[in-house]
């Protein structure tokens, strides 16, 4: 399992952005695919929600993948 620490510059990314920053998804098509189909989970529930708006403390995951949304001074 890997482990991405995020930290955020501004108040939210949203979770389509974010999965093609990260690199775990290759372009926003297949990062919209990706959450549409369900394989997103924010907390510990499937997210559908395409622009779902991510905060500090919010925790991703994508199949063996976490993203963890930090503050920046947290990096």
């Amino acid at each position: 399992m890997a482990i991405h620490d995020f930290p955020l510059q501004s108040d939210f990314i949203e979770l389509n952005a974010l999965l093609k920053l990260i690199g775990l998804a290759p372009s926003g098509g297949a990062a919209k695919a990706m959450i549409s189909e369900g394989a997103v989970r924010v907390g510990n529930a499937v997210e559908t929600r395409i622009r779902r708006k991510l905060r500090v403390g919010d925790v991703v995951q994508l199949n063996d993948e976490t993203i963890r949304i930090l503050a920046p001074q947290d990096k």
